[in-house]
């Protein structure tokens, strides 16, 4: 599996040439650059244009983005509602839209060729009007990304409404056939299980999100600092027909000294080989 980084490691810091520096130096072939404004503020033209300008004269390949998930600085601590393109208020919706759009556009300058969007958030429930958010809004989002290169990836979360099952059926009820999956092994791991998320969405799984957890809670842990049974989880990826891209997606807050983060990383992308 090709191995990415996700910048989501980084997210409280400013995201800069020197970090996608460390994320070459780790073994990653490119990254997954998450979209949130004081990580990567995608609304400025100088951060964009600083990271197009190192992408351009590096190797390291910008090879998907993570939609934002809230409008602001903050991730919703100052009270800004979060990104929902499932939520019951149309005008929030429509917001959601934008600002998911917005980020978009920066694939005119940066080259990335995925887009992982979430569907709602964690106590979102499946409807049919949910069903119908949700495929007015893969419908838009995917018409919008085409030209700029980008495909766009729906992932599953730990909500009623973003099962393995319920996606397959958004995907293949409303034929959305331009839309892939994005799985995270670690809300997988959580419910249904890893091996049957695997089963249920198959060949519609293009990439995978990478950490660990308890399978209590969304942890992002370290592969192998959780209860997830890698040997098993790998084995069931790799009879998928087309092999996945392994996005190691760690948490920001686990303390980890910068001094070790290279050597981590690498052997998480060993483990995963």
């Amino acid at each position: 599996m090709l191995p990415i980084l996700s910048t989501h490691l980084f997210l409280k810091q400013r995201l800069h040439p020197g970090l996608l520096e460390l994320a070459e130096r780790s073994g990653a072939q490119g990254v997954e650059i998450f979209a949130a404004r004081q990580h990567f503020d995608y609304t400025s033209r100088e951060h964009v244009m600083e990271l197009a300008s190192w992408f351009a004269s590096n190797k390291l390949e910008p090879f998907s983005m993570h939609a934002p998930l809230y409008p602001d600085r903050e991730m919703g601590r100052g009270g800004s509602p979060a990104v929902n393109l499932v939520d019951p208020e149309k005008s929030r919706r429509i917001d959601a839209m934008d600002e998911i759009k917005r980020a978009l556009e920066a694939a005119e300058h940066i080259s990335f060729k995925k887009l992982v969007i979430h569907l709602g958030e964690k106590f979102d429930s499946w409807s049919p009007r949910t069903m119908e958010y949700a495929t007015t809004a893969l419908e838009h989002l995917g018409a919008f990304a085409k030209p700029l290169g980008v495909r766009v990836l729906v992932e599953n979360l730990t909500s009623d409404a973003t099962t393995p099952e319920h996606l397959i059926t958004i995907l293949e009820m409303a034929h959305l056939d331009q839309i892939d999956v994005c799985l995270d092994l670690g809300h997988a791991h959580i419910a249904p299980g890893v091996a049957e998320a695997i089963s249920i969405l198959g060949k519609r799984i293009v990439q995978v999100h990478v950490h660990d957890n308890h399978g209590l809670k969304d942890e992002h842990l370290w592969p192998g600092d959780g209860t997830i049974d890698w040997p098993a989880a790998l084995e069931a990826l790799k009879q998928l027909p087309t092999s996945p891209a392994a996005v190691l997606e760690i948490g920001y807050d686990l303390g980890d000294a910068p001094g070790v983060l290279p050597e981590r990383i690498q052997r998480s992308f060993e483990k995963l080989a």
